[in-house]
């Protein structure tokens, strides 16, 4: 039915309709009680003898009131009225996303700070429980103050992540989901839709992060992510295709964001970004990229890390290895001196760049002499690697296959790695890895002197402790309810072999940090508050912090900071999984990093200043770049996407023109 100006539901007078959708009609009212102008949405008159949609009403009702946040509608009451059901909500001026994609694309800028507003509501959603199953551009509204997410009608209460795990069951709701959506029912907007959801099966967070990337898409694009002429066609196209990535679509798109919505568009939940909170993290380190004005001058800030690092420093990129070594300023009154090398990816293999399934994790020796690290051999599962830095040849561990977040033994002997289903070890110099126990997807562990491994698994769960013999695990660490905590991860032994540092993240953030405890208590206290894992050595704490490798000075007895940080690198992208950061330090002062893919590095001149004054070709996985005797070619090789081998490529800078030398799948 609709309703006339006039009319009142309780204190509420209509005004005029605004507009109608699935599940409701909506009008402009006004609040006769406090004279203000509210939004009023009313369950129609055909569809209220429906006993599940009127259920879907009622829960939307209570899912948005649990939700409180800048860039989340707010609900502020709820009636019935002469068999009239209907929401009172804040009323909001602007545009709906998806009147304004009609004129074309938003500029870049905009995409970036719409998307981190969107993120940040649909962390905060998540963390409640509530997961919103119908994001698309017509339920995000463009207001003055930024982005609002509207209609949580087909909305999903999920069970919070301590209920999950078991601890408090009774807070679980006695009518299921799937009361409300029988199996095989599909319920919100095809051209956003996860697989899992065109298949009927339960949606949780990670379907609105791949409705998430398609909106992150769009916007960019001014395109759908997934077109197709006919329902069926559309559904094969999600079920099976990739859009193209939007840099090839946008110029000013970079090739970072193309990597954000690609995982984000993952056929596979497991694949995807797994928090929202994560891809805030992502398009903020795009975003301080992207405001940089000229080039950052990095020499000084370099010489500084070295007065207060004593350690080498390995970036591991997509393809290559990069380092710096540091002598200890304090034995010497010289500036330390900076050497750099490069390393390829063993041959036919790559590294996978930080947040994919299984990324390039690495794990230094305790004498800092041997890297271990997980690759992908071209076609097949990612295997363990072994690398001594003054080697050129890594060697594969076999039985390794599908490994993940490898770490070392204190004598420096054996490895410890997770695979899907378990944490076993293996001798460095090869052999049967033994299972130690049942670990679900590892996410990180640390072997202390005294024969104790502590390790995290990607559930939401606690630390655990294991003999490194192997037997049944037992609880390492317990959640602080106080704090809100929801996972510990990604531990590390300090010198004592006692005491270890960890990662746990609670649904305050305030409360989401590095913490220290003991294998003599369970009980820990913050010694930073951090988006990601923290390592020590040689005096120094380092943690990743708005995207910079940092270290803090630190003293390892009373564990606490000693200091302000220093930098020691930027570009280092954390996040996936959450608390991960792709470093490895060692307790003889040597660090290794990753950056991010490959794929981003572009060609440049210098003058003999080191002023950048020009660019070459386009972003690309370019390495060893050779300048011809009259400086007018470049030789270099490349590697395309979504192939492990590299052919060589020659520019004429005269001509700007490019020419393929080699053609060798073998290369």
């Amino acid at each position: 039915m609709t309703l006339a100006a006039g009319t009142r539901l309780g204190p509420y007078e209509i005004v005029s309709e605004v507009g109608s959708g699935g599940m409701g009609e909506v009008y402009r009212a006004r609040d006769t009680r406090l004279g203000r102008t509210v939004a009023v949405k009313v369950l129609p008159s055909h569809l209220s003898a429906s006993p599940e949609v009127r259920q879907r009403f009622e829960r939307e009702a209570k899912t948005i009131s649990q939700l409180s946040h800048p860039h989340i509608c707010a609900l502020y009451d709820v009636g019935n009225q002469d068999g009239v059901e209907f929401l009172v909500m804040e009323y909001l001026e602007g545009e709906a996303l998806s009147n304004r994609l009609v004129k074309g694309p938003l500029a870049f800028d905009q995409v970036l700070r719409y998307g981190l507003e969107i993120a940040d509501a649909l962390d905060r959603a998540h963390r409640q429980g509530v997961v919103h199953r119908d994001l698309k551009p017509a339920n995000i509204m463009l207001t003055k103050s930024g982005v609002k997410l509207l209609d949580f009608g087909l909305a999903k209460m999920v069970a919070p992540a301590a209920a999950r795990s078991g601890a408090s069951l009774t807070t679980l709701p006695t009518q299921t989901g799937r009361d409300l959506t029988a199996e095989g029912t599909i319920l919100g907007t095809f051209q956003y839709m996860a697989p899992e959801q065109l298949e009927g099966r339960d949606a949780d967070a990670r379907s609105d992060i791949f409705a998430f990337g398609a909106v992150l898409y769009e916007m960019a694009t001014g395109k759908k992510a997934f077109s197709g002429r006919s329902q069926a066609s559309l559904i094969s196209s999600i079920m099976t295709s990739e859009p193209a990535p939007a840099s090839t679509v946008v110029p000013t798109a970079p090739p970072a964001f193309d990597r954000v919505v690609r995982t984000c568009l993952a056929k596979d939940p497991d694949d995807r970004w797994q928090t929202a909170h994560d891809i805030g993290v992502q398009l903020r380190w795009i975003q301080d990229g992207a405001t940089s004005a000229a080039p950052v001058s990095v020499g000084p800030r370099r010489r500084t890390a070295a007065l207060f690092l004593p350690w080498l420093l390995a970036a591991l990129a997509a393809a290559l290895l990069a380092g710096v070594l540091l002598r200890d300023w304090r034995r010497s009154s010289l500036r330390a001196a900076v050497t750099r090398f490069l390393v390829l990816a063993p041959e036919k293999t790559m590294f996978t760049p930080p947040g994919e399934l299984s990324s390039a994790q690495m794990a230094l020796s305790p004498d800092g002499r041997t890297l271990a690290f997980v690759a992908n051999p071209g076609g097949a599962r990612p295997l363990l690697w072994i690398r001594p830095l003054d080697s050129l040849t890594a060697v594969p561990l076999p039985g390794t296959e599908d490994a993940l977040h490898p770490f070392w033994s204190p004598d420096g002997r054996s490895l410890g790695f997770f695979t899907p289903t378990s944490l076993k070890r293996v001798e460095a110099s090869g052999g049967t890895p033994q299972r130690l126990c049942d670990a679900v997807a590892g996410r990180g562990g640390s072997w202390s002197s005294q024969g104790v491994i502590v390790f995290s698994q990607s559930s939401p769960t606690p630390l655990f402790r294991v003999q490194d013999t192997g037997g049944e695990s037992q609880p390492a660490t317990e959640f602080d309810v106080a704090r809100a905590e929801d996972r510990h991860r990604f531990p590390f032994f300090l010198p004592d072999g006692k005491r270890f540092l960890f990662w746990a993240r609670s649904t305050k953030r305030e409360n989401t940090g590095i913490y220290v405890a003991s294998l003599d208590s369970r009980k820990a206290r913050m010694v930073v508050n951090s988006e990601s894992m923290g390592q020590y050595a040689g005096g120094y704490l380092l943690t990743v912090q708005q995207g910079m490798l940092v270290a803090y000075p630190f003293d390892e007895v009373s564990v606490q900071l000693r200091g302000n940080p220093v930098r020691v690198a930027e570009g280092v992208l954390t996040g996936n999984p959450p608390g991960y950061a792709p470093f490895s330090v060692s307790g003889s002062n040597v660090l290794a990093y990753s950056t991010p893919s490959a794929k981003s590095r572009q060609l440049a001149w210098f003058d003999r200043s080191g002023r950048r004054v020009g660019t070459v070709g386009e972003a690309g996985d370019y390495s060893t770049p050779r300048l011809s005797p009259d400086g007018k070619r470049i030789a270099v090789a490349l590697r395309e996407e979504s192939k492990t081998n590299t052919d060589i490529w020659v520019s004429d800078s005269t001509r700007g023109a490019w020419s393929r030398l080699t053609f060798d799948p073998a290369a």
